[in-house]
């Protein structure tokens, strides 16, 4: 630590302004860039392992077509159906480094109104099915479900940082992980 280059493996500017917020506190120099990969899972991943397979996909895609980059983060968001039928929110980030050390960080979980679970459960992305319900466009490059759903308390940046922070705890206090 610190890291000079880091790439996102994804285009997606909330993922990436939150990877550059958290990197940001550590090296103000870092230099943070996202690329197009595949995630190797659904469009809308159900349940914690899909989603975290879909971090982790991205993640060494990304890094596997950016030999500058010192690591390489993934995000995912899905959702996870409880045991009564209705949904709820989940997230993960995980990183790699060119060394094979990786980190995985997860949490984000809050009920999903039942109207958008339907959605869900027809075949629509929390994001468009949150556009649809919410009269809105772009929820998952903006705001996300979580800020529509928190009245703006929290967004979907803001709730993908400490993910990351969470998924860079190998590096940030390597001597507990050795």
């Amino acid at each position: 630590m610190p890291f000079r280059q880091v790439i996102v493996g994804s285009t997606n500017p909330v993922k990436i302004a939150a990877v550059r917020a958290v990197l940001l506190r550590l090296d103000p120099n870092v230099q943070v860039e996202g690329m197009a990969v595949v995630s190797g899972v659904p469009d809308q991943p159900i349940g914690d392992e899909q989603t975290q397979a879909g971090a982790r996909q991205r993640a060494v895609a990304a890094l596997a077509a950016r030999p500058h980059a010192e690591i390489a983060v993934g995000l995912e968001g899905g959702v996870i159906v409880l045991p009564d039928g209705r949904m709820r929110t989940c997230a993960w980030a995980v990183v790699v480094d060119r060394e094979g050390r990786d980190g995985v960080g997860g949490s984000l979980s809050m009920p999903l109104p039942d109207r958008v679970a339907a959605r869900i459960r027809a075949g629509e992305e929390l994001g468009h099915a949150m556009d649809a319900e919410a009269q809105t466009v772009g929820t998952k490059h903006g705001r996300g479900a979580v800020g529509i759903l928190t009245a703006g308390l929290v967004d979907r940046q803001q709730a993908y940082e400490p993910l990351v922070a969470y998924a860079l705890a190998p590096w940030l206090a390597g001597e507990f992980y050795a």
